[in-house]
């Protein structure tokens, strides 16, 4: 996804970076002609975080600066897509992500809700390109979304994940409705 760094993010940055999202693909956020930017020790950092709440469904890519014109940081982009292309495609075993999930429910356990607590049983990963992660509870409707995305800040801290979307998946265990 490339950005003017001039420009900033526009609202058609916005809405094709929210069909890349979407589509579960994977995803680097390039900002061009960086050599326009008036520079101190902090504009990167500033513009990224601006970059972030703009793209608010977007913090899990990487941003890379760069000039076309000045050809500076250009070679970087092969080798951060590259590694972007092996998060999207990663495949982690149902023995770690458990462990994972174990370690998340200790840490943070699931609200429960009108006196019903919900049971993460067991979770695996069903596909890459998207990573998508299926969690077997025994009521999927206990499961609250600010609760996911606790998981998913977990996932993405234990294997990383960068510049890739997760897709996660909540269903009953077999045998349960």
């Amino acid at each position: 996804m490339l950005i003017d760094a001039a420009e900033g993010v526009s609202e058609q940055d916005k809405k094709i970076a929210g069909y890349v999202h979407e589509s579960g693909r994977a995803s680097v956020l390039v900002v061009n002609k960086w050599d326009l930017v008036k520079k101190d020790g902090k504009t990167s950092l500033r513009y990224t975080e601006t970059m972030r709440h703009e793209l608010g469904f977007m913090q899990y890519s990487p941003v890379v600066f760069l000039s076309a014109l000045t050809k500076q940081r250009v070679t970087r982009i092969p080798e951060v897509v590259k590694y972007v292309a092996e998060q999207h495609a990663m495949r982690v075993s149902t023995s770690l992500l458990n462990q994972v999930v174990r370690d998340a429910v200790g840490i943070n356990p699931p609200p429960s809700d009108r006196g019903r607590k919900l049971k993460i049983y067991y979770a695996t990963q069903a596909a890459v390109k998207p990573p998508t992660i299926v969690f077997f509870v025994n009521d999927p409707e206990l499961m609250h979304f600010s609760y996911l995305r606790f998981l998913e800040n977990q996932l993405r801290e234990a294997f990383g994940f960068e510049g890739t979307p997760l897709k996660l998946v909540v269903r009953p265990r077999q045998g349960e409705e």
